[in-house]
């Protein structure tokens, strides 16, 4: 993703590094020639010993500890930060970015990156994405150089459904025909590289990223082509998503019903020609095996 011209490559800390998202940020920041500090707070789990055999530098860290948190940051020169709202709450969240933004602050970091989520400056009522948005608005108001990438419904998701659409259906509240945006965390990695290696061209700005809209027909249709097997969409009440799902996936399913997401996956391409469609993320995923 680097090329002649790029910025000289230093120390990126990225926060999350044994998620999906933070994961492949490090990756691709590894392949790049990056150094990476991977903060985890588990530096023995698997994925972090994975990332230290790639060459990342694992280091022990908590979002809700600033010690450790000052300790990671100290001589990086980049952070990439992604926050935890299903684990923490919407306020514990918010807290988290805050803190985040203030010790990166304070460490002089040169550019933050935070992954936020597609349309969280819409005021969507959908709590982790307002979440999301109170950090946006709170990193804006420090002194940090920043940029903001805002992935729209992670094709990642998939993977907790794949048995069932292997046994040929596709469970959804939303109508057949409802278009919804999709990305792949490879994407916010490549995204991210392109960030970080062009500073110039993206500090101050947000992004949405989308690499794909498909309606859930034509996204059964995907499934359906990749698995050489038929797939059909099962349309169920909202009453009974709802009693399956919880609120906040209810809201945010509704939300996808009425409005939706509003990135520019064409323009997108253009920026980077790589970027997965659904149906090569199944296949680079092993859907077809």
């Amino acid at each position: 993703m680097t090329s002649e011209g790029d910025e000289p490559r230093g120390v990126v800390l990225v926060v999350g590094a044994t998620g999906q998202q933070g994961g492949a940020v490090a990756r691709h920041l590894l392949a790049a020639g990056w150094q990476v500090r991977a903060l985890t707070r588990d530096p023995g789990k698997p994925a972090a010993r994975t990332l230290a055999g790639q060459g990342a530098h694992v280091v022990a860290g908590d979002l809700g500890d600033a010690d450790s948190l000052r300790e990671a940051l100290a001589g990086a020169d980049a952070v990439f930060c992604v926050t935890q709202f299903f684990t923490a709450g919407y306020e514990g969240e918010v807290a988290q970015g805050r803190l985040m933004a203030d010790l990166a602050a304070q460490a002089g970091i040169g550019h933050f990156v935070f992954s936020s989520v597609g349309s969280a400056d819409k005021n969507t009522g959908i709590p982790h994405f307002d979440s999301k948005y109170e950090i946006e608005r709170y990193l804006a108001q420090t002194s940090v150089p920043h940029t903001v990438l805002r992935p729209v419904f992670l094709m990642e998701n998939w993977e907790g459904r794949r048995q069932e659409i292997m046994n040929g259906r596709l469970v959804t509240p939303l109508s057949p025909e409802r278009p919804v945006q999709q990305v792949s965390v490879e994407d916010i990695g490549a995204f991210t590289l392109l960030t970080l290696s062009r500073p110039d061209q993206w500090k101050g700005r947000s992004v949405d990223l989308a690499g794909d809209e498909l309606s859930m027909a034509q996204s059964a249709d995907t499934f359906a082509r990749v698995l050489q097997s038929p797939v059909e969409v099962r349309q169920i009440s909202w009453e009974e998503f709802r009693a399956q799902q919880g609120e906040e996936m209810y809201v945010m399913n509704r939300w996808f019903e009425t409005n939706g997401y509003e990135a520019d996956p064409g323009r997108l391409r253009e920026i980077h020609p790589g970027m997965l469609s659904l149906e090569d993320y199944l296949r680079t995923h092993s859907w077809d095996a």
